[in-house]
């Protein structure tokens, strides 16, 4: 017999409309998970199992008032959010001792999952202001990765990522602002999408003025990750920005595939070219055209990225600088360095960046396949190695260099599972144009339909 955290969340949300489970039920099995097996994890910070349990009645209630049809495509679905999402009156700690306060207001997006009656399991873990592409913390949140516990789940949204990927969660929301939500899942082995700009609002909490941060979906089906998307999607009031129309185009598409980042002099391993080029290889035998694309080399963009995040990680208030991580302080360091005309420039050149994808790169092609990541996943703990920060910021360069070119242009991406390599997943990723994100899904979820179907959980947490 299937378990219920075997299903996809699709799955489930059919057996609690035609009433062979209920919302409560389906939630009570999640948060029992959670209670006996996430000590070996590490995904969740809180568990909100007062407010779920309250949610999930309300929702079985709604079904009952209103009848199956009545109800959304995942009505009474639990799931688990960052905890730097604002979720009202819960703490939303940023992984960081200094943020202790309760949200007094939910994000749009949690607006978004309580109109839809989604149970809310939980906040997970992330690293410090969500500033590394690791999920570490100075608050004990050091999460494994599910597939080999020594190794790390990536981040920023790691703890999302597996808590989808072990079973803990059949839905997770991150954010991406330079690959938060598609690192995770190349390493958890999971489909982690980020939007385009203005397809899902951001804040208020975090309204994110520079474009490069979205809320993104994190699930085991791309199936499920529309649905997701069509949750939280559609602009809110005071949202800066809003989404761009998309034609969709008509038979046969076009496939870009690029094995080299823009970023110079950096060699990406051989195992992700190899994932890149196998899903690139899938869609074509779906019948679409492969095209070779060279990205070309501009270290400028590099540098424009790390000064603009630099930016990011000095904007935050706290009260005691010296409890902060050592990389978190010297980002700090490095943003107060950066004068308002040099982030204007920055800023400016990510308008140029989005102009040469639209123009150079989608005008040739549909969608693009590249690496999601340049190494595989890495051990817990390595990044924190390199005494010297600068070192660091450069070791995690090379480990995601892909990955920042969409929210540096704020197009949609999505990270897929394609190959396990040493008993560790190894993802590709598939890009568009602006608006292109359902259609993205689309083309993953045929390929994971062929495949067999959803990607099953990690090795041992059936």
């Amino acid at each position: 017999m299937t378990a219920l955290h075997q299903l996809s969340a699709l799955e489930c949300a059919g057996l609690i409309r035609v009433g062979s489970v209920t919302s409560v039920e389906v939630t009570e099995h999640y948060l029992h998970r959670i209670r006996r097996l996430d000590r070996r994890l590490g995904a969740f910070v809180v568990v909100t199992e007062e407010l779920a349990l309250r949610q999930a009645r309300q929702a079985d209630e709604i079904l009952r008032a209103v009848g199956p049809d009545g109800v959304g495509a995942l009505h009474g679905v639990p799931i688990a959010l960052k905890d730097n999402l604002d979720v009202e009156d819960v703490v939303t700690g940023w992984g960081c001792a200094d943020r202790t306060d309760e949200a007094i207001g939910d994000d749009n997006v949690v607006v978004r999952l309580r109109q839809a009656h989604l149970p809310i399991i939980g906040k997970t873990q992330l690293p410090e202001f969500a500033l590394p592409c690791y999920t570490e913390n100075l608050l004990g949140g050091d999460t494994a990765n599910p597939w080999r516990s020594e190794f790390s789940p990536g981040g920023s949204s790691g703890g999302s990522a597996a808590a989808v990927s072990a079973g803990l969660a059949p839905l997770a929301l991150g954010t991406d602002a330079g690959g938060s939500v598609r690192i995770p899942a190349s390493c958890c082995g999971v489909v982690g999408l980020r939007p385009s700009n203005g397809a899902v609002s951001n804040g208020p909490s975090d309204p994110s003025p520079n474009g490069l941060s979205v809320p993104g979906v994190l699930t085991r089906d791309a199936l499920d990750a529309g649905a997701l998307l069509d949750v939280i999607s559609d602009p809110m009031p005071g949202d800066p920005t809003a989404a761009r129309a998309y034609r969709e185009p008509r038979g046969r598409l076009r496939i870009g595939l690029a094995v080299d980042p823009m970023v110079p002099d950096l060699a990406v391993a051989d195992e992700c070219r190899a994932a890149a080029e196998k899903l690139a290889a899938g869609l074509q035998e779906s019948g679409h055209e492969l095209v070779p694309v060279d990205l070309g080399k501009d270290v400028a963009v590099a540098d424009a990225f790390r000064d603009a995040w630099s930016v990011v990680a000095a904007s935050f208030e706290v009260d005691d600088e010296e409890a902060l991580a050592p990389f978190t302080r010297w980002l700090r360091d490095q943003g107060r360095a950066v004068s308002g005309v040099r982030l204007h420039e920055c800023l400016t050149m990510f308008r140029g960046v989005a102009r040469m994808l639209e123009e150079m790169v989608f005008g040739m092609v549909d969608m693009l396949v590249t690496p999601t990541l340049g190494m595989l996943p890495q051990r817990r703990g390595m990044f924190r190695l390199h005494r010297d920060e600068e070192e660091n910021f450069a070791a995690m360069t090379r480990f995601m260099p892909f990955t920042p070119m969409y929210n540096i242009a704020g197009m949609p991406a999505a990270s897929v599972p394609v190959e396990v390599v040493d008993g560790l997943p190894v993802g590709a990723m598939l890009g568009g144009p602006y608006g292109s994100e359902r259609r993205i899904l689309h083309e993953v979820a045929m390929i994971q339909s062929r495949a067999g179907g959803a990607v099953g959980l990690a090795p041992g947490w059936a």
